[in-house]
């Protein structure tokens, strides 16, 4: 990988196609938490992708919702470095919309962090 392709979050890296994310729901671990509930799956690729999943129930707010989507494809373009080939959907939960972006980013790392702790256990 070149350096200066490093910190991008290229267009190879996000879930695009209703295939994808049908493979992804249909195959898939799911994790809950407070704030979001994701779903992941190996990919046979050499590199992780993200989808995001953010209804209009959460805020009428398109404003809102793409700062909400700003914050985790953000989070996670820091940590796909250091996870696996794993393909993630992240379906956010309306509470989200109550806490505060320094509280969602801190919470983010953490959500990445355990993923990241498992790649380095195997």
């Amino acid at each position: 990988m070149n350096v200066s392709d490093r910190f991008f979050f290229k267009k190879k890296f996000r879930l695009l196609k209703k295939k994808d994310f049908k493979r992804v729901f249909n195959t898939s671990q799911k994790n809950v938490t407070s704030l979001l509930i994701s779903f992941n799956v190996n990919n046979k690729l050499s590199y992780p992708r993200l989808g995001i999943i953010i209804s209009k129930k959460i805020s009428k707010s398109a404003v809102k919702r793409n700062l909400i989507k700003r914050i985790i494809r953000e989070s996670f373009r820091i940590a796909q470095y250091y996870l696996l080939n794993l393909d993630f959907i992240i379906l956010v939960k309306s509470n989200i919309i109550k806490i505060h972006r320094l509280a969602l980013k801190k919470f983010l790392n953490n959500f990445w962090m355990r993923y990241i702790n498992n790649v380095s256990n195997i």
